[in-house]
């Protein structure tokens, strides 16, 4: 497990990087992502096969969902394929419980950042900023952490 989580956390900085620089998450290191969260859950190293796959799926959908309901709403691109193919990897790593947790941390530092660089950096509302960075951030936070954050998040409601 310690191997596996030294891939996700290089991939995900190099994603993270080239993200934040090209407004771009290469399908050269998202696939292999995607594809090393699923074999290395075979084993069920960080979650069940059946979870991993769910998670996959329901990671691309969701975003995919996303992208279309704003793009039919506004005619605009929210975000970009590889956002979904990124949250899908993470899906497959940690399984279609974590994807709440993902979301909303990435959702949250995203939005803080995107808001304090409107005011303070006077960055154009219409300029791009890249997502991935923020689903990868997430996705470092869940992995050690994810299940600690849900189980607080379910203390608090009751």
């Amino acid at each position: 497990a310690g191997l596996a989580a030294l891939l996700f956390l290089y991939l995900l900085v190099a994603l993270t990087f080239i993200d934040a620089d090209t407004q771009l998450l290469p399908d050269d290191l998202s696939y292999p992502l995607l594809w090393a969260g699923l074999l290395i859950n075979i084993p069920s190293t960080f979650v069940t096969l059946p979870e991993a796959v769910i998670g996959a799926a329901a990671g691309y959908l969701v975003l995919w969902s996303v992208y279309w309901l704003f793009k039919l709403t506004t005619g605009k691109e929210g975000m970009g394929y590889g956002d979904f193919k990124l949250l899908a990897a993470l899906g497959a790593w940690m399984g279609w419980k974590m994807l709440p947790v993902i979301i909303l941390l990435s959702s949250l530092v995203g939005a803080v950042v995107g808001i304090a660089l409107i005011v303070f950096a006077k960055h154009g509302r219409d300029v791009p900023i890249p997502f991935g960075p923020y689903l990868a951030g997430a996705g470092l936070i869940a992995l050690p952490y994810g299940p600690a954050i849900t189980q607080t998040y379910l203390q608090f409601l009751h």
